[in-house]
């Protein structure tokens, strides 16, 4: 178990980097202040999405805005993001983490309530800004796409839709949530650290990209196979359009899809494309709920 984690520390090093000046905003979800960034033409009058990172294990809020750039499309794109930290472990090397699931990334058996935590943010904006309540939305990076997929299942009431970029579903084993939620899992193949295929941390099992949206696809009451959704170029250091799209989107109830993002060759930490951050953003707009 310490050895995946300490794969985990190191793959997701590079991330702990601290971002540039953010908006002097802030909220507080209960475990202090956190830096909300609100769009210029924010007014109050018009509601806007809110958008929730979640980073992965050992990096931050700060490492994952540094990694992925959401901050860059505020402005352009309307929307208020805040990206919260996990808490520290009680030893070991003291990583941040979030009590996703039994796989990732509680490794110091916490009883943290995480997911209580990441609503608890949502309903602190809420409370000071005017929040769209249909447009809700959780991005997460490998430990923290657990954590999106267990906030997105235990809110789904609140919950539009979220991304899941090399992390796995943490329900798989129970009954559908009582809405149906949009979900995008991204994964590398080549991901040596939450596989493709799913694999097992410490003993505890977690389904493979394919397993997790198919899930998902059937808590949203969707019918049929997977259908083809295009090529993307997510990663910069793979020539060419080197991802491809399978969408789960026939007959889904209102308001619920599944999709997966195959980055072919993709490594846990994939070298972003410049047009990564408007692909994700772009996929969480156009799927409000209904």
């Amino acid at each position: 178990m310490r050895s995946t984690a300490a794969t985990l520390f190191v793959s997701l090093l590079a991330l702990s980097l601290s971002v540039g000046a953010v908006s002097a905003q802030t909220v507080d979800g209960g475990r202090g202040s956190l830096p909300l960034q609100v769009p210029e033409s924010y007014d109050g009058d018009s509601a806007v999405p809110l958008v929730v990172t979640l980073h992965g294990y050992t990096s931050s809020g700060a490492g994952i805005e540094s990694y992925m750039q959401y901050g860059d499309l505020v402005d352009s794109h309307g929307f208020l993001l805040v990206s919260p930290d996990g808490t520290r472990e009680s030893g070991g090397d003291n990583n941040r983490f979030w009590n996703a699931s039994k796989a990732c990334c509680n490794f110091m058996d916490s009883t943290v309530d995480d997911s209580a935590y990441v609503l608890a943010i949502i309903n602190a904006v809420k409370s000071e800004y005017n929040v769209d309540p249909k447009r809700v939305y959780l991005i997460g990076h490998s430990n923290g796409g657990f954590m999106a997929y267990r906030a997105a299942y235990d809110h789904s009431d609140t919950i539009a839709a979220m991304v899941s970029l090399a992390g796995a579903a943490s329900t798989v084993d129970r009954a559908a949530p009582a809405n149906p939620v949009h979900v995008l899992q991204i994964h590398g193949t080549d991901d040596a650290t939450i596989g493709y295929e799913g694999r097992e941390i410490g003993g505890n099992a977690y389904p493979g990209a394919v397993a997790t949206v198919e899930r998902w696809a059937g808590y949203n009451g969707c019918a049929g196979e997977g259908t083809a959704g295009g090529t993307r170029d997510l990663e910069s250091e793979i020539t060419g359009a080197e991802t491809t799209a399978t969408r789960y989107v026939t007959a889904c109830t209102a308001g619920g899809s599944s999709e997966l993002w195959s980055i072919a060759g993709g490594s846990h930490v994939p070298s972003l494309s410049s047009t990564f951050n408007l692909e994700v953003i772009g996929w969480l707009l156009a799927h409000p709920k209904p």
